[in-house]
């Protein structure tokens, strides 16, 4: 626990973010977890998955844009990245952070950016995720969702495992038909606000999927993402979706590229669907930390891969 509350502690500081980015060692060990910070190496690294029977999930790096311009230029990458998944034949979806897209200093302009986002979408037969941050963007982010999830079913949320107000949040999202990418959770929270052990995190999020997986059987329309890199719950939940005849178009397990590549082999083999997420940028330094905090053991596997070059 002390190792993954410094990790996301060293995510936020600005010096060593400046500093870390220019060092060969920590350029070198990002890879593992990004094929690169163009979208063409993402779309590379997507054509491949998708040999191999693997969907991807395309997310640009970066946060809290303080400017209108930036949320428009980023919107705009967006769109350009919706019109190239189509024109490449891919199987790729997007996922943005709100404050990408203004939500720091204009709601209206972030819901006018998304919208766009999801109108674009739903030209191109695709699906806008929408990511969630911390725990004080909550309540602003399901505003967001369900003003947009109004207009349009081309969109999609991430709810967080630790938080202590999930359970809540998903129950009033189950009556939409939302589909839902839920994740563990990476940002540094306080007790009171979010689980501080790891068996709680793990034991809230088989039961909230269960509580997805049980309604989309008796509800069709909405769609789970089981976003874990933990075999144990994947083992857990493809028990659940044997036993209770969850068809394959009301889940996916999702992950992240480069993790745990034996076990999505392992998932693919089984004939289980399976979305990769790939995120390029160069505004990666916060989204690597905490990809390490989500599991400290990914420290050593980056100097495994580092030195095994």
């Amino acid at each position: 626990m002390l190792a993954r509350r410094l990790l996301l502690a060293a995510s936020t500081n600005a010096w060593l973010r400046e500093y870390a980015v220019k060092t060969a060692f920590v350029r070198r060990s990002v890879s593992a977890f990004m094929p690169g910070e163009r979208l063409e190496d993402a779309m590379a690294a997507a054509s491949a998955q998708q040999a191999l029977g693997v969907g991807t999930i395309f997310t640009k790096l970066g946060e809290n844009l303080v400017r209108p311009d930036e949320a428009d230029r980023v919107t705009l990458e967006y769109l350009d990245a919706l019109d190239r998944i189509q024109a490449a034949g891919l199987g790729a979806q997007i996922s943005v952070k709100p404050t990408q897209l203004g939500l720091d200093f204009d709601a209206g302009l972030c819901f006018q950016n998304l919208q766009r986002l999801v109108n674009r979408a739903a030209e191109r037969d695709n699906l806008v995720w929408i990511d969630m941050e911390g725990s004080a963007y909550v309540d602003r982010t399901l505003a967001l969702f369900r003003q947009t999830r109004a207009c349009s079913d081309r969109i999609g949320i991430a709810l967080q495992a630790y938080l202590r107000r999930t359970a809540t949040d998903l129950e009033s999202l189950l009556p939409l038909g939302a589909a839902v990418r839920l994740v563990k959770g990476a940002y540094l929270e306080p007790a009171s606000v979010a689980f501080s052990r790891k068996e709680d995190v793990d034991e809230n999020f088989y039961t909230l999927a269960c509580r997805v997986l049980g309604h989309a059987c008796s509800k069709p329309g909405g769609l789970l993402h089981i976003a874990t890199h933990d075999p144990r719950l994947v083992d857990r939940l493809a028990a659940f979706i044997g036993d209770r005849g969850v068809p394959a178009s009301a889940y996916e397990y999702a992950m992240l590229y480069g993790i745990r590549r034996p076990l999505q082999q392992r998932i693919v083999q089984a004939g289980r669907p399976l979305r990769v997420l790939i995120a390029y940028g160069d505004y990666w330094f916060p989204w690597y930390m905490r990809r390490l905090a989500e599991r400290p053991a990914n420290v050593w596997f980056v100097v495994k891969n580092v030195f095994a070059r």
